[in-house]
């Protein structure tokens, strides 16, 4: 079976749904379900998950039993910041170890802290985390990540919540073609089309949030960007035809024609 491997374990779903931006965790579960997503991903420091007592947690919605739970550290911009962010998580989660590093370096663009982000994934692996690290769509980035022990690597599509899409295809072709870790596009996806695309690259997944969450009507767009993922994997393993630049060729033959 096609499943997606990361840090050991087998997931059917390649579509990863963040948890932020819905109205309220009602339909935040009704989003996830049509999604039909395994991994969701909170950010720590905006979800209860347990750490404000007496207010309502996502775990009642999103049972960790039926999810696996990726706390990743949005709105961190230091590495001490976030590897003490995930050391929260992973007490609140009972010893969870696969977590999702992001350090960001701008708050106007979101955009990564390689450097910062470099430092915390080589503290969290050491300390026994499966890191999966949000990072720029630079490939000696990407490299550098995986040989620190990364479980996988998820460069940008474009700016996070830009909906924008895939702004530089080559880039990321370069990534995946010399990864031996799962590459998943996080960041940037607008509508279903882009998704498609990073998958027919060959990403082996994709994470998103608020092309979802943002969307007119969530569910409807959660259960299209399902279906974008299976059929963006599908053409991917069926390899598509060559590109000829004018050099056309009917589908049907020529030979053998009625006259």
């Amino acid at each position: 079976m096609d499943t997606l491997n990361i840090a050991g374990k087998s997931y059917n779903s390649r579509l990863l749904v963040g948890t932020g931006k819905y109205k309220d965790f009602e339909q935040t579960k009704a989003a996830i379900d049509a999604s039909g997503a395994e991994i969701v991903t909170v950010a720590i420091r905006r979800t209860n998950i347990g750490q404000n007592a007496g207010e309502p947690s996502l775990l009642d919605f999103l049972p960790p039993e039926e999810y696996t739970y990726l706390p990743n550290t949005a709105g961190c911009y230091s590495a001490d910041d976030a590897v003490r962010t995930l050391r929260l998580a992973r007490e609140l989660l009972d010893g969870h170890k696969l977590v999702k590093l992001e350090v960001l370096g701008d708050p106007r663009t979101l955009y990564p802290n390689m450097l910062e982000t470099l430092k915390a994934a080589e503290t969290l692996v050491k300390d026994g985390f499966d890191v999966m690290v949000y990072c720029s769509d630079d490939p000696i980035i990407a490299k550098q990540l995986e040989e620190l022990g990364c479980a996988a690597v998820m460069p940008l599509a474009s700016l996070i919540g830009s909906g924008m899409g895939i702004l530089n295809p080559w880039n990321l072709q370069i990534i995946i073609e010399n990864a031996k870790i799962p590459v998943l596009v996080d960041a940037g996806v607008g509508t279903a089309s882009d998704a498609a695309i990073a998958m027919e690259l060959g990403c082996q997944g994709v994470l998103m949030n608020t092309a979802i969450a943002a969307a007119q009507d969530p569910i409807l767009m959660a259960g299209a960007m399902k279906k974008a993922i299976e059929a963006g994997r599908e053409a991917f393993l069926a390899g598509r035809m060559p590109r000829k630049l004018y050099s056309a060729s009917p589908s049907s033959p020529t030979s053998g024609l009625i006259s």
